[in-house]
Protein backbone atom coordinates (compact mmCIF):
# COMPACT_ATOMS: atom_id res chain seq x y z
CA UNK A 1 0.00 0.00 0.00
CA UNK A 2 2.96 2.49 -0.63
CA UNK A 3 0.94 4.53 -2.86
CA UNK A 4 -1.97 5.23 0.05
CA UNK A 5 -0.64 7.96 1.96
CA UNK A 6 -1.84 6.09 5.51
CA UNK A 7 -0.40 9.46 7.50
CA UNK A 8 -2.42 11.66 6.42
CA UNK A 9 -5.65 9.90 6.79
CA UNK A 10 -4.86 8.97 10.67
CA UNK A 11 -3.95 12.94 10.69
CA UNK A 12 -7.63 13.66 9.15
CA UNK A 13 -9.30 10.99 11.50
CA UNK A 14 -7.60 13.06 14.24
CA UNK A 15 -8.66 16.26 13.26
CA UNK A 16 -12.45 14.62 13.03
CA UNK A 17 -12.41 13.15 16.34
CA UNK A 18 -11.28 16.25 17.43
CA UNK A 19 -14.13 18.43 16.44
CA UNK A 20 -16.55 15.32 17.59
CA UNK A 21 -15.30 16.26 20.36
CA UNK A 22 -15.75 19.84 21.02
CA UNK A 23 -19.35 19.23 19.35
CA UNK A 24 -19.71 16.83 22.15
CA UNK A 25 -19.26 19.65 24.37
CA UNK A 26 -22.03 22.12 23.10
CA UNK A 27 -24.07 19.53 25.58
CA UNK A 28 -22.59 19.86 28.62
CA UNK A 29 -24.50 23.05 28.62
CA UNK A 30 -27.80 21.90 28.82
CA UNK A 31 -27.55 19.06 30.85
CA UNK A 32 -26.15 21.69 33.54
CA UNK A 33 -29.03 24.02 33.40
CA UNK A 34 -31.23 20.89 33.71
CA UNK A 35 -28.84 19.64 36.65
CA UNK A 36 -28.50 16.11 35.19
CA UNK A 37 -26.27 13.81 36.70
CA UNK A 38 -25.47 13.19 32.96
CA UNK A 39 -23.31 15.72 32.61
CA UNK A 40 -20.07 14.39 34.18
CA UNK A 41 -20.63 11.35 31.13
CA UNK A 42 -21.19 14.29 29.06
CA UNK A 43 -17.66 15.97 29.60
CA UNK A 44 -15.57 12.66 29.93
CA UNK A 45 -16.71 11.38 26.45
CA UNK A 46 -15.81 14.89 24.75
CA UNK A 47 -12.36 15.00 26.95
CA UNK A 48 -11.69 11.34 26.07
CA UNK A 49 -12.39 11.86 22.53
CA UNK A 50 -10.49 15.31 21.87
CA UNK A 51 -7.23 13.65 23.94
CA UNK A 52 -7.76 10.81 20.99
CA UNK A 53 -7.78 13.01 17.96
CA UNK A 54 -5.49 15.02 19.36
CA UNK A 55 -3.45 11.74 19.77
CA UNK A 56 -3.64 10.77 16.54
CA UNK A 57 -3.33 14.30 14.93
CA UNK A 58 0.17 15.09 16.88
CA UNK A 59 2.16 12.12 15.92
CA UNK A 60 1.45 12.38 12.05
CA UNK A 61 1.22 15.93 11.75
CA UNK A 62 4.30 16.14 9.58
CA UNK A 63 2.70 13.35 7.23
CA UNK A 64 3.15 14.31 3.67
CA UNK A 65 0.31 16.97 2.65
CA UNK A 66 -0.61 15.01 -0.97
CA UNK A 67 -3.75 13.71 -0.92
CA UNK A 68 -5.23 11.64 -3.83
CA UNK A 69 -8.72 10.32 -4.43
CA UNK A 70 -8.17 6.95 -2.75
CA UNK A 71 -7.06 8.76 0.06
CA UNK A 72 -10.14 10.98 -0.51
CA UNK A 73 -12.52 7.88 -0.35
CA UNK A 74 -10.67 6.23 2.51
CA UNK A 75 -11.02 9.49 4.68
CA UNK A 76 -14.76 10.13 3.91
CA UNK A 77 -15.25 6.66 4.95
CA UNK A 78 -13.10 6.49 7.96
CA UNK A 79 -14.12 9.64 8.91
CA UNK A 80 -17.45 8.26 9.23
CA UNK A 81 -16.66 5.66 11.60
CA UNK A 82 -14.51 7.41 13.77
CA UNK A 83 -17.46 9.71 14.18
CA UNK A 84 -19.71 6.68 15.30
CA UNK A 85 -17.06 5.28 17.58
CA UNK A 86 -16.81 8.46 19.39
CA UNK A 87 -20.00 9.07 19.18
CA UNK A 88 -21.25 6.45 21.17
CA UNK A 89 -19.17 7.58 24.31
CA UNK A 90 -21.84 10.18 25.51
CA UNK A 91 -24.69 6.97 25.72
CA UNK A 92 -21.76 4.78 27.20
CA UNK A 93 -20.29 7.14 29.76
CA UNK A 94 -24.08 8.43 30.74
CA UNK A 95 -26.16 5.01 30.72
CA UNK A 96 -28.39 6.19 28.68
CA UNK A 97 -27.69 3.60 26.12
CA UNK A 98 -25.36 1.41 27.85
CA UNK A 99 -25.92 -1.71 25.42
CA UNK A 100 -22.82 -0.95 22.41
CA UNK A 101 -24.72 -2.10 19.85
CA UNK A 102 -27.49 -0.22 20.70
CA UNK A 103 -25.39 3.22 21.19
CA UNK A 104 -23.50 1.87 17.56
CA UNK A 105 -27.18 1.64 15.92
CA UNK A 106 -28.38 4.92 17.41
CA UNK A 107 -24.87 6.97 16.61
CA UNK A 108 -24.84 5.81 13.36
CA UNK A 109 -28.30 6.84 13.00
CA UNK A 110 -27.83 9.61 13.81
CA UNK A 111 -24.80 10.90 12.06
CA UNK A 112 -26.38 9.51 8.78
CA UNK A 113 -29.34 11.65 9.32
CA UNK A 114 -31.87 8.33 9.30
CA UNK A 115 -33.65 8.87 12.04
CA UNK A 116 -34.20 5.35 13.11
CA UNK A 117 -34.30 4.43 16.82
CA UNK A 118 -34.08 2.08 19.64
CA UNK A 119 -35.15 4.13 21.99
CA UNK A 120 -38.38 2.98 23.90
CA UNK A 121 -39.11 6.03 25.62
CA UNK A 122 -37.45 9.17 24.73
CA UNK A 123 -38.79 11.66 27.32
CA UNK A 124 -37.04 10.17 29.82
CA UNK A 125 -33.63 10.61 28.40
CA UNK A 126 -31.38 13.30 29.85
CA UNK A 127 -31.71 16.52 28.27
CA UNK A 128 -28.01 16.86 27.68
CA UNK A 129 -28.48 13.07 25.58
CA UNK A 130 -31.29 14.06 23.39
CA UNK A 131 -29.28 17.80 22.72
CA UNK A 132 -26.31 15.53 21.82
CA UNK A 133 -28.94 12.83 19.44
CA UNK A 134 -29.88 16.09 17.65
CA UNK A 135 -26.38 16.83 17.14
CA UNK A 136 -25.49 14.01 15.75
CA UNK A 137 -27.94 14.46 13.12
CA UNK A 138 -26.78 18.23 12.56
CA UNK A 139 -22.96 17.23 12.22
CA UNK A 140 -24.11 14.49 9.90
CA UNK A 141 -26.36 16.58 7.59
CA UNK A 142 -23.87 18.68 5.58
CA UNK A 143 -20.79 16.17 6.24
CA UNK A 144 -18.25 16.94 9.26
CA UNK A 145 -16.25 16.51 6.02
CA UNK A 146 -17.21 19.60 4.41
CA UNK A 147 -16.91 21.58 7.40
CA UNK A 148 -12.80 19.95 7.66
CA UNK A 149 -12.55 21.05 3.79
CA UNK A 150 -13.25 24.51 5.09
CA UNK A 151 -9.95 24.66 7.13
CA UNK A 152 -7.46 22.06 4.90
CA UNK A 153 -5.99 25.93 3.76
CA UNK A 154 -4.64 26.20 7.62
CA UNK A 155 -3.00 23.23 6.63
CA UNK A 156 -1.61 23.55 3.31
CA UNK A 157 -3.73 20.82 1.85
CA UNK A 158 -6.28 20.92 -0.70
CA UNK A 159 -9.99 19.58 -0.67
CA UNK A 160 -11.25 18.82 -3.96
CA UNK A 161 -10.84 15.05 -3.86
CA UNK A 162 -13.13 15.11 0.00
CA UNK A 163 -15.47 17.11 -1.67
CA UNK A 164 -16.24 15.07 -4.85
CA UNK A 165 -16.58 11.94 -2.50
CA UNK A 166 -18.96 13.31 0.46
CA UNK A 167 -21.00 15.77 -1.76
CA UNK A 168 -24.26 14.14 -2.43
CA UNK A 169 -25.45 13.41 -5.86
CA UNK A 170 -24.00 13.50 -9.12
CA UNK A 171 -24.33 17.36 -9.02
CA UNK A 172 -21.07 19.36 -10.05
CA UNK A 173 -22.16 22.68 -9.60
CA UNK A 174 -20.91 24.80 -7.23
CA UNK A 175 -21.53 28.42 -6.18
CA UNK A 176 -17.41 29.33 -5.82
CA UNK A 177 -14.70 27.90 -7.59
CA UNK A 178 -12.46 27.47 -4.49
CA UNK A 179 -13.82 24.88 -2.88
CA UNK A 180 -13.52 26.23 0.46
CA UNK A 181 -15.52 29.14 0.12
CA UNK A 182 -18.18 26.44 -1.24
CA UNK A 183 -18.15 24.09 2.43
CA UNK A 184 -17.76 28.09 4.04
CA UNK A 185 -21.31 29.11 2.54
CA UNK A 186 -22.84 25.74 2.46
CA UNK A 187 -22.36 26.02 5.97
CA UNK A 188 -23.59 29.05 6.37
CA UNK A 189 -26.23 28.67 4.68
CA UNK A 190 -27.19 25.44 6.92
CA UNK A 191 -26.89 27.43 9.57
CA UNK A 192 -28.91 30.38 9.32
CA UNK A 193 -31.79 28.08 7.78
CA UNK A 194 -31.45 26.06 11.33
CA UNK A 195 -31.70 29.66 13.45
CA UNK A 196 -34.57 30.78 11.60
CA UNK A 197 -36.61 27.93 11.95
CA UNK A 198 -36.02 27.14 15.66
CA UNK A 199 -36.84 31.08 16.26
CA UNK A 200 -40.19 30.61 14.31
CA UNK A 201 -40.77 27.12 16.68
CA UNK A 202 -40.08 28.93 19.34
CA UNK A 203 -42.66 31.63 18.22
CA UNK A 204 -45.26 28.97 17.24
CA UNK A 205 -45.46 27.43 20.65
CA UNK A 206 -42.77 25.14 21.41
CA UNK A 207 -40.21 25.09 24.36
CA UNK A 208 -36.63 26.49 23.71
CA UNK A 209 -35.32 23.32 24.05
CA UNK A 210 -37.77 21.37 21.68
CA UNK A 211 -37.44 24.54 19.25
CA UNK A 212 -33.69 23.99 18.50
CA UNK A 213 -33.54 20.13 18.35
CA UNK A 214 -36.11 19.82 15.81
CA UNK A 215 -34.83 22.64 14.35
CA UNK A 216 -31.64 20.44 13.60
CA UNK A 217 -33.24 17.18 12.84
CA UNK A 218 -35.52 19.36 10.14
CA UNK A 219 -32.38 20.69 8.45
CA UNK A 220 -30.02 17.76 8.81
CA UNK A 221 -33.63 15.65 7.27
CA UNK A 222 -32.49 13.46 10.19
CA UNK A 223 -35.94 12.96 12.48
CA UNK A 224 -34.57 12.37 15.57
CA UNK A 225 -37.25 13.71 17.48
CA UNK A 226 -37.63 14.93 21.41
CA UNK A 227 -41.13 13.20 21.76
CA UNK A 228 -42.15 10.00 21.65
CA UNK A 229 -45.03 10.50 19.39
CA UNK A 230 -42.41 12.88 17.08
CA UNK A 231 -44.01 15.64 15.60
CA UNK A 232 -47.52 13.97 16.21
CA UNK A 233 -47.06 15.53 19.65
CA UNK A 234 -48.06 18.87 18.49
CA UNK A 235 -51.32 17.59 15.86
CA UNK A 236 -53.37 20.42 17.76
CA UNK A 237 -50.82 22.94 16.58
CA UNK A 238 -50.80 23.21 13.02
CA UNK A 239 -48.77 26.08 12.76
CA UNK A 240 -45.95 24.35 13.72
CA UNK A 241 -46.25 21.44 11.68
CA UNK A 242 -46.82 24.23 8.94
CA UNK A 243 -43.49 25.27 9.26
CA UNK A 244 -41.80 22.06 10.16
CA UNK A 245 -43.04 21.10 6.01
CA UNK A 246 -42.06 24.02 4.80
CA UNK A 247 -38.36 23.62 5.81
CA UNK A 248 -38.52 20.21 5.42
CA UNK A 249 -39.03 21.19 1.75
CA UNK A 250 -35.92 23.69 2.05
CA UNK A 251 -33.81 21.04 3.44
CA UNK A 252 -34.56 18.34 0.46
CA UNK A 253 -33.34 21.32 -2.16
CA UNK A 254 -30.03 21.82 -3.78
CA UNK A 255 -28.42 24.10 -0.81
CA UNK A 256 -26.72 25.81 -3.70
CA UNK A 257 -30.50 26.68 -5.54
CA UNK A 258 -30.75 28.36 -1.41
CA UNK A 259 -27.29 30.41 -2.34
CA UNK A 260 -28.98 31.49 -5.64
CA UNK A 261 -32.65 32.43 -3.80
CA UNK A 262 -30.32 33.83 -0.85
CA UNK A 263 -29.03 36.48 -3.43
CA UNK A 264 -31.75 37.11 -5.46
CA UNK A 265 -30.79 35.26 -8.28
CA UNK A 266 -34.55 33.62 -8.58
CA UNK A 267 -34.36 32.28 -12.17
CA UNK A 268 -31.51 29.94 -11.54
CA UNK A 269 -33.99 28.72 -9.23
CA UNK A 270 -36.98 28.22 -11.53
CA UNK A 271 -35.00 27.09 -14.20
CA UNK A 272 -33.23 24.51 -12.65
CA UNK A 273 -34.85 21.24 -14.13
CA UNK A 274 -34.45 19.07 -10.92
CA UNK A 275 -36.01 21.54 -8.84
CA UNK A 276 -39.34 21.79 -11.09
CA UNK A 277 -39.67 17.64 -11.17
CA UNK A 278 -39.51 18.20 -7.17
CA UNK A 279 -41.80 20.66 -6.43
CA UNK A 280 -43.97 19.03 -9.26
CA UNK A 281 -43.64 15.50 -7.58
CA UNK A 282 -44.45 16.21 -4.09
CA UNK A 283 -47.36 18.73 -4.97
CA UNK A 284 -48.75 15.98 -6.93
CA UNK A 285 -48.42 13.64 -4.78
CA UNK A 286 -49.40 15.46 -1.61
CA UNK A 287 -53.04 16.21 -3.71
CA UNK A 288 -53.51 12.90 -4.89
CA UNK A 289 -53.19 11.27 -1.39
CA UNK A 290 -55.36 14.07 0.31
CA UNK A 291 -58.03 12.93 -2.69
CA UNK A 292 -57.41 9.67 -1.26
CA UNK A 293 -57.54 10.23 2.51
CA UNK A 294 -60.71 12.46 1.91
CA UNK A 295 -62.79 10.15 -0.33
CA UNK A 296 -61.42 7.14 0.72
CA UNK A 297 -59.94 6.96 4.32
CA UNK A 298 -61.80 3.76 6.55
CA UNK A 299 -62.93 6.45 8.83
CA UNK A 300 -62.39 3.79 11.89
CA UNK A 301 -59.40 3.81 11.27
CA UNK A 302 -56.27 5.94 13.30
CA UNK A 303 -54.96 8.16 10.37
CA UNK A 304 -52.35 10.03 13.17
CA UNK A 305 -50.69 8.91 16.23
CA UNK A 306 -52.35 11.06 18.88
CA UNK A 307 -55.78 12.18 17.56
CA UNK A 308 -58.16 10.57 15.00
CA UNK A 309 -58.38 11.88 11.91
CA UNK A 310 -61.98 13.93 11.49
CA UNK A 311 -63.54 12.24 8.49
CA UNK A 312 -63.96 15.17 5.61
CA UNK A 313 -61.83 17.39 7.08
CA UNK A 314 -60.20 18.76 4.17
CA UNK A 315 -57.33 20.77 6.26
CA UNK A 316 -55.91 17.99 8.44
CA UNK A 317 -56.64 15.47 5.38
CA UNK A 318 -54.20 18.11 3.64
CA UNK A 319 -51.79 18.64 6.01
CA UNK A 320 -51.05 15.38 7.33
CA UNK A 321 -50.44 14.03 3.66
CA UNK A 322 -48.29 17.33 3.11
CA UNK A 323 -46.57 16.22 6.21
CA UNK A 324 -45.79 12.71 4.96
CA UNK A 325 -44.88 12.83 1.91
CA UNK A 326 -42.23 15.86 2.10
CA UNK A 327 -41.21 13.62 5.25
CA UNK A 328 -40.53 10.73 3.27
CA UNK A 329 -39.16 12.41 -0.03
CA UNK A 330 -37.12 14.18 2.03
CA UNK A 331 -35.83 11.49 3.86
CA UNK A 332 -36.35 13.38 7.24
CA UNK A 333 -38.43 11.01 8.75
CA UNK A 334 -40.89 12.32 11.40
CA UNK A 335 -44.18 11.36 12.08
CA UNK A 336 -47.61 12.98 12.51
CA UNK A 337 -49.46 9.98 11.49
CA UNK A 338 -49.37 6.10 11.11
CA UNK A 339 -49.00 6.17 7.25
CA UNK A 340 -49.39 2.29 7.47
CA UNK A 341 -52.92 2.79 8.82
CA UNK A 342 -53.81 5.06 5.48
CA UNK A 343 -55.93 3.25 2.74
CA UNK A 344 -53.97 0.72 0.80
CA UNK A 345 -53.29 3.14 -2.55
CA UNK A 346 -51.68 5.39 -0.08
CA UNK A 347 -49.57 3.14 1.56
CA UNK A 348 -48.32 1.54 -1.69
CA UNK A 349 -47.45 5.43 -2.76
CA UNK A 350 -45.68 6.04 0.12
CA UNK A 351 -43.45 3.31 -0.03
CA UNK A 352 -42.18 3.87 -3.74
CA UNK A 353 -41.68 7.50 -2.03
CA UNK A 354 -38.80 5.44 -0.45
CA UNK A 355 -37.07 5.53 -3.63
CA UNK A 356 -37.06 8.70 -4.23
CA UNK A 357 -34.87 11.19 -2.52
CA UNK A 358 -34.89 14.76 -2.25
CA UNK A 359 -32.14 17.03 -4.49
CA UNK A 360 -28.21 16.92 -5.41
CA UNK A 361 -26.74 18.79 -2.97
CA UNK A 362 -29.07 18.83 -0.35
CA UNK A 363 -28.82 17.16 2.81
CA UNK A 364 -31.64 14.13 1.83
CA UNK A 365 -30.45 10.47 1.32
CA UNK A 366 -32.13 8.55 -1.41
CA UNK A 367 -31.86 7.86 -5.02
CA UNK A 368 -31.74 11.64 -5.36
CA UNK A 369 -34.21 12.92 -7.86
CA UNK A 370 -31.87 14.14 -10.53
CA UNK A 371 -30.94 10.28 -11.14
CA UNK A 372 -34.35 9.42 -11.75
CA UNK A 373 -34.88 12.46 -14.44
CA UNK A 374 -31.62 11.38 -16.01
CA UNK A 375 -32.87 7.52 -16.22
CA UNK A 376 -36.13 8.52 -17.26
CA UNK A 377 -34.51 10.68 -20.57
CA UNK A 378 -32.13 7.81 -21.22
CA UNK A 379 -35.06 5.48 -21.55
CA UNK A 380 -37.25 8.05 -23.70
CA UNK A 381 -34.13 8.00 -25.98
CA UNK A 382 -34.26 4.19 -26.19
CA UNK A 383 -36.93 3.97 -27.78
CA UNK A 384 -36.34 6.63 -30.30
CA UNK A 385 -33.07 5.24 -31.20
CA UNK A 386 -34.69 2.05 -32.40
CA UNK A 387 -36.61 4.25 -34.39
CA UNK A 388 -33.96 5.93 -35.79
CA UNK A 389 -30.69 3.63 -35.22
CA UNK A 390 -28.73 6.23 -36.88
CA UNK A 391 -29.33 9.46 -35.11
CA UNK A 392 -27.15 11.17 -32.26
CA UNK A 393 -29.66 12.08 -29.36
CA UNK A 394 -27.63 12.90 -26.24
CA UNK A 395 -29.13 12.98 -22.96
CA UNK A 396 -29.65 16.52 -22.32
CA UNK A 397 -30.24 18.03 -18.53
CA UNK A 398 -30.93 21.49 -17.93
CA UNK A 399 -30.28 22.30 -21.80
CA UNK A 400 -26.79 20.82 -21.73
CA UNK A 401 -25.42 17.44 -22.63
CA UNK A 402 -25.32 15.30 -20.25
CA UNK A 403 -21.73 12.76 -20.99
CA UNK A 404 -22.11 9.27 -21.63
CA UNK A 405 -20.09 8.48 -18.88
CA UNK A 406 -22.55 10.39 -16.01
CA UNK A 407 -25.47 8.47 -17.70
CA UNK A 408 -23.39 5.22 -17.08
CA UNK A 409 -22.46 5.91 -14.04
CA UNK A 410 -26.30 6.93 -12.69
CA UNK A 411 -27.43 3.43 -14.58
CA UNK A 412 -25.18 1.94 -12.47
CA UNK A 413 -25.85 3.46 -9.45
CA UNK A 414 -29.71 2.52 -9.31
CA UNK A 415 -28.79 -1.42 -10.30
CA UNK A 416 -26.13 -1.44 -7.45
CA UNK A 417 -28.63 0.48 -5.32
CA UNK A 418 -32.11 -1.83 -6.36
CA UNK A 419 -29.40 -5.04 -5.91
CA UNK A 420 -28.35 -4.24 -2.75
CA UNK A 421 -32.44 -3.42 -1.43
CA UNK A 422 -32.78 -6.62 -2.84
CA UNK A 423 -30.39 -8.97 -1.09
CA UNK A 424 -30.70 -6.29 2.25
CA UNK A 425 -34.32 -7.59 2.47
CA UNK A 426 -33.22 -11.60 1.70
CA UNK A 427 -30.56 -10.96 4.45
CA UNK A 428 -32.88 -9.39 7.26
CA UNK A 429 -35.61 -12.20 6.44
CA UNK A 430 -32.76 -15.00 7.48
CA UNK A 431 -32.37 -12.47 10.89
CA UNK A 432 -36.14 -13.17 11.23
CA UNK A 433 -37.58 -10.66 10.07
CA UNK A 434 -40.97 -10.87 8.72
CA UNK A 435 -41.22 -10.33 4.77
CA UNK A 436 -43.14 -6.32 5.17
CA UNK A 437 -40.60 -5.94 7.75
CA UNK A 438 -37.24 -6.90 6.30
CA UNK A 439 -38.54 -4.82 2.83
CA UNK A 440 -39.14 -1.70 5.18
CA UNK A 441 -36.16 -2.18 6.80
CA UNK A 442 -34.02 -2.39 3.87
CA UNK A 443 -35.61 0.43 1.83
CA UNK A 444 -35.49 2.62 5.22
CA UNK A 445 -32.14 2.15 6.00
CA UNK A 446 -30.53 2.17 2.78
CA UNK A 447 -32.33 5.13 2.41
CA UNK A 448 -31.89 6.86 5.21
CA UNK A 449 -35.63 7.40 5.75
CA UNK A 450 -36.66 6.41 9.54
CA UNK A 451 -39.37 5.04 9.76
CA UNK A 452 -40.12 1.86 7.74
CA UNK A 453 -42.95 -0.72 7.71
CA UNK A 454 -44.65 -3.97 9.65
CA UNK A 455 -43.10 -3.90 13.14
CA UNK A 456 -40.63 -1.17 12.21
CA UNK A 457 -43.56 1.41 11.22
CA UNK A 458 -43.73 4.80 11.90
CA UNK A 459 -45.19 4.11 15.73
CA UNK A 460 -42.52 1.75 16.78
CA UNK A 461 -39.35 1.18 16.85
CA UNK A 462 -35.84 -0.60 16.33
CA UNK A 463 -34.88 -1.94 20.11
CA UNK A 464 -36.61 -5.19 19.08
CA UNK A 465 -34.07 -6.00 16.53
CA UNK A 466 -31.71 -8.93 16.62
CA UNK A 467 -27.86 -6.96 17.16
CA UNK A 468 -27.09 -8.68 13.86
CA UNK A 469 -29.82 -6.76 12.37
CA UNK A 470 -29.01 -3.70 14.26
CA UNK A 471 -25.49 -3.93 12.56
CA UNK A 472 -26.48 -5.05 9.05
CA UNK A 473 -28.87 -2.00 8.72
CA UNK A 474 -26.25 0.85 10.28
CA UNK A 475 -24.05 -0.60 7.48
CA UNK A 476 -26.81 0.26 5.09
CA UNK A 477 -27.18 3.68 6.80
CA UNK A 478 -23.56 4.07 6.18
CA UNK A 479 -23.57 3.44 2.70
CA UNK A 480 -26.69 4.66 1.92
CA UNK A 481 -25.82 8.27 3.25
CA UNK A 482 -22.20 8.03 1.39
CA UNK A 483 -23.85 7.25 -2.06
CA UNK A 484 -22.88 3.46 -2.14
CA UNK A 485 -19.80 4.10 -4.15
CA UNK A 486 -17.88 5.96 -1.65
CA UNK A 487 -17.82 3.02 0.67
CA UNK A 488 -18.34 -0.38 -1.50
CA UNK A 489 -14.94 0.75 -3.17
CA UNK A 490 -12.88 -0.02 -0.43
CA UNK A 491 -14.06 -3.38 -0.15
CA UNK A 492 -13.12 -4.49 -3.83
CA UNK A 493 -9.42 -5.60 -4.43
CA UNK A 494 -8.52 -3.53 -7.17
CA UNK A 495 -9.06 -0.32 -4.60
CA UNK A 496 -5.90 -1.55 -2.53
CA UNK A 497 -3.55 -2.71 -5.75
CA UNK A 498 -0.50 -0.70 -6.15
CA UNK A 499 -1.10 1.92 -9.27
Amino acid sequence: MKNINIKIIISFLGLTSIMNGFFMLLSAPFSWYYKEPALKGILLAACITILIGAGLWYFTRNAPKSLQKKEGYMIVTFGWLMLTLTGTLPYLLTGSIPNIIDAIFETMSGYTTTGASILTDIEIMPKGILFWRSSTHWIGGMGIIVLTIAILPLLGIGGMQLFMAEAPGPSTDKMHPRITETAKRLWAIYFLFTIVEFLLLKVAGMTWFDAINHAMATMSTGGFSTKNASVAFWNGMPVVQYIIIAFMFIAGTNFILSYFALTAKFNKVIRNEEFKYYFLGVTGFIVLITLIIVNFQDPNLQTSVAHPLPWGHVESSFRHAAFQVIAIVTTTGFVTADYTMWNGIVTMLIFSLFFLGGSAGSTAGGVKIVRHIIMIKNAILEFKKILHPNAILPVRYDKTRVPGKVVYNILSFFVLYMGIFIASAVILSFMGLDFTTAIGAAASSLGNVGPAFGKLGPVANYAWLPDSAKLFTSFLMLIGRLELFTVLVLLTPFFWRKN
